[in-house]
């Protein structure tokens, strides 16, 4: 890619324009984040010879931010890949716009910078589907024959749960087993209303993908083969279990 390549696609994929903050080094572009004013990415205009390189004149290099320093170190050891230039603190890594590093690969890294400097709030919606359980209480709710008659309901909405993750319901005792799988399809439904057992401040619509049988996943098995101990509150699902549930 080279630096108009670059313009293009973080204005397509992220809405960022490049700004220039600088007279004294016109060449400088920053792209940096709407809600929280950091940056992503910064494009330099630097000598060949400060990078190494051989040759006169100037190269284009794209500054992106790595939040796994291993990683970072990694990265620099291959072709067109440098430790960050002029950006003396975190792991930033300098990206040379000559071809040396391949498109994918650049876009790829754009994406890691974007979310190592993002709010939490643009982490939570740009992040990719999850899977949950998330817990049941039959005492307080017909959940075993919630879609006899429906394949969407809606539930009370997890910390962290989006649309387009996947929830697993695990209906407590004397059930005790997952037996639904559904989808999200829409959250942040507004609700007031708490009870001497439950408070609701919004709600999820979730949609009936899959029943299971009380004896497919219990929470015996879930304990002992899969390492879940508990199932208190909506919870990440271990990868085993994940591939067991969906197989």
């Amino acid at each position: 890619m080279d630096r108009q390549q670059v313009f293009d696609h973080v204005k397509e994929k992220y809405g960022a324009d490049p700004e220039y903050l600088w007279r004294r080094f016109p060449d400088y572009a920053v792209f940096r984040h709407k809600d929280n004013g950091k940056w992503f990415g910064l494009i330099m205009k630097v000598p060949r010879e400060r990078l190494g390189l051989s040759g006169e004149g100037w190269a284009d290099i794209l500054n992106v931010k790595m939040d796994d320093p291993v990683y970072a170190d990694v990265l620099t050891r291959q072709e067109g890949i440098f430790r960050g230039y002029h950006i003396s603190r975190g792991n930033w890594i300098s990206l040379l716009l000559d071809g040396a590093a391949a498109e994918d690969q650049i876009r790829d890294l754009i994406a890691l910078s974007f979310s190592a400097t993002a709010s939490r709030e643009t982490r939570q919606k740009t992040r990719p589907p999850k899977e949950w359980i998330v817990p049941a209480n039959p005492a307080f709710y017909d959940i075993v024959h919630a879609f006899d008659h429906t394949d969407l309901i809606d539930w009370k909405q997890g910390k962290g749960i989006r649309t387009g993750d996947t929830v697993y319901l695990y209906v407590g005792a004397p059930v005790s087993a997952v037996l639904f799988r559904c989808l999200v399809t829409e959250t942040d439904l507004p609700c007031s209303f708490e009870s001497e057992h439950v408070r609701i401040d919004s709600l999820m619509k979730i949609r009936l993908e899959r029943r299971y049988g009380e004896e497919e996943f219990p929470f015996r098995v879930l304990k002992e083969a899969y390492g879940v101990r508990a199932v208190r509150g909506p919870r990440g699902i271990p990868e085993a279990l994940s591939r067991a549930l969906k197989a």
